[in-house]
């Protein structure tokens, strides 16, 4: 009888190992398949993340065409601002001669006016 109890303990050790084991290999099993889980809501929350700057950025290249073309526009008033400039400094010019004229004038008159000719 020793014999069969030994053999019945030793039957009962293995169980309570296989049983260890398989509970082991299960909880091992449920810790991948939560973290698989979690990696595919993660997945799904990046993709509509970056689904989001796709929308973001397709909009931003619409509004820099946009812009270009806005820009475009203003390039004929650009050079229209450009040439007027360079007319009212060419302008600038003529009136500092012109100044300097009417004061060598204004001096001959007040010299002429001092110094009268008789």
């Amino acid at each position: 009888m020793a014999g069969k109890e030994r053999l019945d303990e030793l039957a009962e050790s293995v169980n309570n190992l296989l049983t260890s084991v398989s509970s082991m290999v299960k909880s091992e099993l449920e810790g991948t398949n939560n973290t698989m889980e979690l990696l595919e809501k993660m997945n799904l929350k990046v993709a509509e993340e970056y689904k989001g700057f796709g929308d973001l950025a397709s909009g931003l290249r619409v509004f820099v065409e946009q812009l270009k073309s806005k820009s475009g526009s203003f390039d004929d008033y650009v050079q229209q601002i450009d040439a007027i400039e360079n007319q009212v400094t060419n302008f600038e010019g003529v009136i500092s001669m012109l100044d300097q004229y009417v004061s060598f004038l204004e001096s001959k008159m007040h010299s002429l006016y001092q110094h009268p000719t008789t």
